[in-house]
């Protein structure tokens, strides 16, 4: 499993009340960019997003942190 997806998974079911729910797909994106695709229960959904989004915002600037630290190119996108 890639790093970048393994921290995401980590840090979605840290968050969520159904941590088995948690899944991250891999998809290339149009600049050839790593895509990561976040999915969890509808009911959790609020937990990712957060009041005005700063948890989605939060998740989104740690994997760009390791990614930049591994020098690679990584967006989230929550599903």
């Amino acid at each position: 499993m890639n790093a970048y997806k393994q921290i995401l998974v980590d840090i979605a079911r840290a968050i969520v009340d159904d941590p088995d729910s948690v899944s991250v797909t891999e998809t290339e994106g149009e600049d050839g960019n790593q895509v990561l695709v976040l999915s969890v229960a509808p009911d959790d959904m609020g937990k990712v997003i957060g009041k005005h989004g700063r948890i989605a915002k939060a998740i989104r600037s740690v994997i760009r942190a390791a990614a930049n630290r591994g020098g690679d190119r990584v967006t989230v996108e929550i599903q």
